[in-house]
């Protein structure tokens, strides 16, 4: 088993003449079948197109490099329509939303773990409040590029460790350990949603409102030009600037 860290950045050695071809760039996720399909290769030479090997084609994922039978095995992702689809869904699991189909907000994904020799997502590590959690896979609905789509009763399946990933040999919580988690998630579900449903607000009181000023973000920078129409992309990246920026975009649109 290995997290996306540990895969990414590793060297691409071709076995059948011990060169380098590169270094992993990125995994390219299918979030229909939940598993990494092909690794984008990061090449001096190759920057015209996108280079990537599929995943089958991988021999071995080890602590140093990733290795290759052969440069037959590099793919070009121009020439794969199904392939180039799917770097262009731009899935990226880390740092994205957890939440359950009732819409409760769970925490987000610190990192995924993948079993090394299929390619196949085991599960995820999540931040729940201040406490860190393990989900294997089975319990994701949805691989989605802005949220993960979870079953209702995910988190009476948290698990203790990363390890119980591993094999699918997973040990069952103790009831004890269940109710701490279940009664964390409580508190964090109703701070989160209530965050939630103030940012939905937000969005539908400014969207299509248009602005009178310029509006600056923390760092000084051109958020936003005078007589831009607002869209809900517009009011998020606001949302995202913190509480100032809201409430100056609210002042400066008309009524």
């Amino acid at each position: 088993m290995k997290n996306s860290k540990q895969i990414g950045g590793l060297p691409i050695i071709n076995i059948s003449d011990g060169n380098q071809l590169g270094k992993v760039k990125s995994l390219v996720i299918n979030p229909d079948k939940g598993s990494i399909d092909f690794l984008t290769i990061e090449h001096e030479d190759w920057q015209v197109s996108v280079k990537a090997i599929p995943y089958k084609k991988v021999v071995g994922i080890g602590e140093f490099a990733v290795t290759i039978e052969s440069e037959n095995a590099v793919i070009d992702l121009n020439e794969i329509p199904i392939a180039n689809q799917l770097v262009n869904k731009k899935i990226k699991i880390v740092n994205t939303r957890v939440m359950t189909r009732k819409g409760e907000l769970i925490g987000v994904v610190n990192e995924y773990y993948v079993d090394q020799e299929t390619g196949d997502i085991l599960g995820m590590e999540l931040t729940v409040g201040n406490k860190q959690v393990a989900i294997a896979s089975e319990q994701v609905v949805t691989f989605g590029k802005d949220i993960i789509i979870v079953k209702e009763d995910s988190s009476s399946h948290f698990l203790q460790s990363i390890d119980q990933l591993d094999g699918n040999e997973y040990e069952a919580q103790s009831t004890s350990e269940k109710d701490e988690v279940s009664s964390l998630l409580d508190e964090v579900q109703g701070e989160n949603s209530g965050i939630f449903s103030l940012k939905l607000k937000q969005i539908e009181l400014l969207k299509g409102k248009k602005l009178i000023s310029d509006i600056y973000g923390k760092d000084g920078s051109l958020l936003f030009r005078a007589g831009t129409v607002l869209t809900p992309e517009n009011v998020e990246k606001a949302q995202e600037e913190g509480p100032g920026t809201i409430v100056e975009l609210s002042m400066n649109v008309e009524v």
